[in-house]
Formats: C-alpha cells, sequence, structure tokens
C-alpha cells in the first residue's frame, strides 16, 4: 500500500489509496502472479498472444476500466487504472500493452467521441472484453511526424472507401476492431486527417504478418492494408478534419498508462535485484553488501518511487479535468528511463545469469526499451515538455 501526501502550497494532493483501489491493486497482483507468471518466458520465446489471459482481464474488468459502468465499463479513474497497470506490468510487459491499447486508446477514444450509436455498438463490447481494439495512426514514411500520412479515404456517397498501408498496429492481428486514422483531404496536413472505426473482416481490409520484436513479443505488431476497403459513413468518429486532435488526446493520456508499465517493470527489476543481491555469494559474503550494489540499488529504488510521484500526479490532474499533457509526458519521460536503467542494472547485478533467458530479466532489459519508443519517443516528450514551458 501507498499513502502519499504532498503538499504543494495552497494545494494538498492525498494519494492515500481508497478501499477500492486497494481491492484493485491486490486483484491485479494476485492475477499476474497466477495467470501471468506462469508460462511468460515460454509467451515471449514463441511470441504467443495472451488470449487466455486477456479474456480473464476482460471478466476482471480490467479492458475497460476508465469506461463508465453505463457502457459495460468498471467506471473507476485513471489513478485506479495506473495502480492496476503497474501490478500487470511488473510480471509481463506484453499483456499490458495489450491492456493499455484498450483501455486508453481505443475505449478512451469511444467515451470523449464516441455517437452514442457508436458506444453501443462498439464501446460496451469493448470496455466488457468480449471483443479487442487496435489503434492505427502511423504509417511507414511516418512515425514521430504522424501527421505525415497517405491512407486516403474518399468520400463515396453514404460511403468513404479507403487506401493505404498503416504499419506498427498492436493488436493488429487478434483485434475485432481498428481505430484508424488517414487523411479525408490531402495537402491539409493535419487539419486533413479523420478518424474512424473499421471492423475486422470488412471487405478491403487485410492483416500483415506478425513483426518479430525486440521485447514485448507476446505482443502483436503488424501491418494493415486497405484496398479500396468501403466503409460507412457512420463510422467516421468526429467530424472531418479533427482526426489529428482525437488522436493527440487519446495519445496524452494513453502516455499515462506507458508511463505505468515502465513502472511496473522497472518495480520488477528492483524486486529481482534485492532478491539475487541477499542470495548471490562472492568473496565470501553476499553481493548486497557490497557498497557498489548498495549504490545501484538505492539509486533504483529512488527513481521508482520519483516516477510513481509523477505518474500519479499526471493521473490526479487528468481524473480532476485539469490540463495534463506536459506532465503526462513527463511521467513517460522519466518512468521509461527508470525502466530502461533499471532493466540494465538488474542485468548487471545478476552478471552472466541475467543473460540467461531462464531468469527472466534479460527480457526485462528488452520490454524496457519499448517504453522509449511507442506512443510518443523520449525525444518527441521533451519537445512537448519544452514547447508547453515556453507558451
Amino acid at each position: 500500500r501507498r499513502s502519499i501526501r504532498i503538499n504543494c502550497g495552497k494545494n494538498m494532493i492525498d494519494f492515500t489509496l481508497t478501499s477500492d483501489q486497494e481491492l484493485i491493486q491486490q486483484t491485479a497482483r494476485e492475477f499476474a502472479r497466477e495467470h501471468l507468471a506462469p508460462g511468460v518466458i515460454e509467451r515471449d520465446d514463441k511470441a504467443e498472444f495472451p488470449n487466455e489471459q486477456i479474456k480473464l482481464l476482460g471478466e476482471l474488468g480490467f479492458m475497460g476500466m476508465m469506461v463508465p459502468e453505463e457502457w459495460d465499463g468498471s467506471g473507476f479513474d485513471t489513478v485506479t487504472y495506473v495502480i492496476a497497470m503497474e501490478e500487470i506490468a511488473a510480471v509481463e510487459l506484453a499483456t499490458s500493452t495489450v491492456m493499455s491499447v484498450n483501455n486508453s486508446l481505443v475505449c478512451q477514444l469511444f467515451v470523449d467521441y464516441g455517437t452514442e450509436k457508436q458506444k453501443e455498438k462498439y464501446l460496451r463490447s469493448l470496455a466488457s472484453g468480449t471483443k479487442l481494439g487496435a489503434y492505427s495512426l502511423s504509417e511507414p514514411q511516418s512515425g514521430s511526424d504522424a501527421s505525415n500520412m497517405r491512407t486516403f479515404a474518399q468520400k463515396d456517397g453514404d460511403h468513404y472507401v479507403i487506401n493505404g498501408t498503416k504499419n506498427w498496429v498492436t493488436n493488429g492481428i487478434n483485434s475485432d476492431i481498428v481505430t484508424l486514422f488517414c487523411l479525408t483531404e490531402k495537402g491539409a496536413g493535419y487539419k486533413g486527417i479523420t478518424a474512424f472505426v473499421v471492423e475486422k473482416g470488412t471487405p478491403g481490409l487485410s492483416v500483415g504478418k506478425k513483426e518479430d520484436k525486440l521485447g514485448i513479443r507476446a505482443s502483436d505488431t503488424c501491418e494493415l492494408y486497405f484496398e479500396n476497403c468501403r466503409i460507412p459513413v457512420e463510422n467516421r468518429i468526429g467530424e472531418e478534419g479533427q482526426g489529428f486532435k482525437i488522436a493527440m488526446k487519446a495519445l496524452g493520456g494513453g502516455r499515462i498508462g506507458i508511463a505505468a508499465q515502465a513502472l511496473g517493470l522497472a518495480r520488477a527489476a528492483l524486486d529481482a535485484s534485492i532478491t539475487y543481491a541477499k542470495e548471490r555469494k562472492q568473496f565470501g559474503k553476499t553481493i548486497g553488501e557490497f557498497g557498489a550494489i548498495q549504490n545501484i540499488l538505492a539509486n533504483m529504488a529512488t527513481e521508482i518511487d520519483a516516477a510513481r510521484f509523477l505518474i500519479w500526479r499526471a493521473a490526479k490532474l487528468k481524473d480532476e479535468g485539469k490540463n495534463y499533457i506536459r506532465e503526462s509526458s513527463m511521467a513517460k519521460l522519466f518512468a521509461s528511463s527508470t525502466a530502461m536503467k533499471a532493466a540494465t542494472d538488474c542485468v548487471q547485478i545478476h552478471g552472466g545469469y541475467g543473460y540467461m533467458q531462464e531468469y527472466g530479466v534479460e527480457r526485462l532489459m528488452r520490454d524496457a526499451k519499448i517504453t522509449q519508443i511507442y506512443e510518443g519517443t523520449s525525444e518527441i516528450q521533451q519537445l512537448v515538455i519544452a514547447r508547453d514551458l515556453l507558451q
């Protein structure tokens, strides 16, 4: 349990966990221990999607945590969501990635911008975990420069006809629903981008091969191909030209979840390091008795707590309806850096054993890197923070 109060002048931020949050934390921790830890190395090795685990997460209400109960969600706030995310990511980052996309980038998008009909048709099943969503923004030529896209939706009566290629689509293979961002007006830059929902099985939508990734290997990533893919106008989310704004808002909230992922992984690295430092003996004593190891552990623990405070602050601001974009970027920037350093230090503490797959810590090092890349690289987070400071 974490009970934290931060006094900021006249404003008191109270991070004492409620009884509901404590229950969610414990539930997520037990789920991760019982259903994720067994087989986590094998799923990573075989790049095997955690179908059964995702189904169980849906039954627990963890796939639509911030969706109001009227739409079959759990109705929790963002702070509760990141508490659960930390626990899941502490055992398997890949599964937490699937959970993160469905919660932050897909469900939240429908909550914020979906019509009543779209919520009824898509959000209920997404929030309850009976269907899975994917978020498709990037293209082969556009990553950080998300507005530099070519995929085009041509208006044709009461339909749109979509042509183009999307890549790096998390959940792209196993999803039932894709939230798609593409051009509806060429030459207009970000002002010409519109958001859509496309159901899997729609003629003209095909799925590319699964990418063979460095980390989060149990989470699927692929390209999506649109060839004269015809969808009704009612599948448009928001108005034409609002897509970039919709995408950026989703990413702003999603970054809090990614930061929580990084936090969970960093905590796992610390726990593994402490355990090993107490057990491993060299030169007649445990390696935890050496000052060099103690310094690493002390710095790791300090940075992890600092990351948690940043994440909870951003989540709290979002829940209060305040501007949280700079804070979410700060949280992701710092937490992802903390995760990468903690995982690398964990491997170093384990020495040769840390390099071996069976110990599981080399996976932490491989998984950690993605938190510095997806949903906005660390360099993009620095840009967001700096621009906000200079306004």
